[in-house]
């Protein structure tokens, strides 16, 4: 009982909650399963945060496997031994798009647009790892193409559905801090130092190589790359930025209900054209707008951290840069950190008696479910590809300020950097023949 209320609490309050998100048109509902009937999902990604997503969602029917590693394949055929097999996305998608209702994606990043751009054009329900895309442009074309078709649409976010964040965005806006102007982003993790190594053999057998290239240019074979090292190079991911800064950035782009920066200065190592630099420190500045004031927010990773996290200690009197990742939220009265499962309001004899304000955002149904649900009555997500294209963009945009060398002023409609030419080839890219992204020439 407990549980149905929640659902029902969840569906009543989502409309409040979720401030720009689209809703899946009539047509689609029309064509929609009933809440109990199952999915018919096709899985691009089959292993290691791929199969962890799929274990998420056993309550669905799976019709289609597709990886480019064929052991993974085989591993996760084994729990699905009569869902069809493929190697190549664009094979599935065009021979499984008369049985399939919605397809997840969790490649690596370079994959992401080209794969969940194809299944939207087809009208399918998309759950996509974070970040959404591998450009700042491909982020924008991919929200538009999803509000376009009005479908279901979940970027992985998953900390999104956790009380401890949702306790944090309602006392951020109980104004318990005052007027905040500022916010500190941080994770200590570091993916860095990314390098082609020369491979004299045949490329191994398991692994498709082309294809796990996909839009990425032709180059030769390195060992280094698949399957758990392609976030330290530019061509596949984007570093620490692209693995961490959409799950914490996250936090204050809901709080705060940020969209696009007007300014990104990143810096950093010397930039290395192939690898991802080892720490940054980026700085987003956001505009006032609908009567709110500006706010900088800052991000840092790879242990090298702005003075004010470095120097905030918490309840233990430890520095918040300890904590391993975390929020600041610095406001006139007080500051506020958080990170996945705790917060706390600092300096603390200031906030002593402090009664946190009632619960207004109700407790998610679950991350996964709350897409599955959504693919099949048109109930809203909350990390749907409006809200989550924008978070991306933002995130993304730290890349291009650090591999520009330039502090940019950003204009979001036009996705151009107004005062540095330079940054245009970091905001889109060119991609190899038959893996281009539907709505990008």
């Amino acid at each position: 009982m407990h549980h149905q209320a929640n659902r029902r609490q969840f569906l009543r309050a989502s409309a409040v909650v979720l401030v720009s998100g689209p809703f899946v048109s009539r047509r689609v509902l029309a064509e929609s399963k009933s809440a109990n009937e199952r999915l018919n999902l096709a899985i691009v990604g089959a292993a290691n945060k791929g199969w962890h997503n799929v274990e998420q969602l056993t309550s669905e029917n799976m019709v289609a496997l597709c990886d480019v590693d064929s052991n993974y394949l085989a591993q996760a055929a084994t729990v699905y031994p009569k869902a069809t097999q493929y190697r190549d996305y664009r094979k599935m998608l065009e021979a499984e798009q008369s049985k399939i209702d919605a397809v997840v994606v969790s490649t690596a990043d370079h994959v992401h647009a080209p794969a969940t751009a194809a299944a939207l054009d087809l009208g399918k329900h998309v759950y996509c790892e974070k970040p959404l895309t591998h450009t700042v442009k491909e982020a924008r074309v991919v929200a538009e193409l999803a509000k376009r078709k009005r479908l279901a649409t979940q970027m992985g976010t998953q900390i999104h559905a956790g009380t401890n964040y949702r306790r944090v965005v309602e006392i951020v806006r109980s104004g318990v801090l005052g007027k905040i102007t500022e916010v500190y982003t941080w994770c200590n993790k570091g993916w860095s130092n990314g390098k082609f190594e020369a491979w004299d053999k045949p490329v191994p057998a398991n692994l498709d190589w082309d294809l796990w290239l996909g839009p990425a240019k032709q180059r030769p074979y390195s060992p280094n790359i698949h399957p758990a090292n392609w976030r330290r190079f530019w061509e596949y991911g984007s570093g620490t930025f692209g693995d961490m800064a959409c799950h914490i950035m996250d936090l204050p782009f809901w709080a705060l209900e940020l969209r696009h920066p007007s300014a990104v200065t990143c810096e950093g190592p010397e930039v290395d054209p192939v690898g991802t630099p080892g720490w940054v420190k980026a700085t987003y500045e956001f505009a006032p707008s609908g009567g709110k004031s500006g706010i900088t927010l800052y991000w840092s990773d790879g242990g090298a951290h702005f003075d004010t996290v470095s120097k905030s200690n918490d309840y233990d009197g430890k520095p918040l840069s300890d904590w391993g990742l975390g929020v600041l939220f610095v406001g006139e009265k007080g500051k506020l950190a958080a990170d996945y499962g705790r917060w706390q309001l600092l300096p603390q004899d200031a906030f002593s008696g402090f009664k946190a304000p009632d619960p207004t955002i109700p407790d998610s149904i679950g991350h996964w479910a709350e897409w599955t649900q959504a693919c099949k009555t048109g109930s809203p997500t909350l990390c749907n590809f409006d809200y989550s294209g924008a978070l991306s963009e933002a995130v993304l945009l730290g890349t291009v300020a650090f591999r520009a060398k330039q502090r940019l002023e950003w204009d979001a409609q036009q996705l151009k950097a107004k005062n540095c030419d330079a940054a245009d080839q970091f905001i889109t890219k060119e991609y190899r023949a038959g893996f281009g992204v539907v709505g990008i020439s």
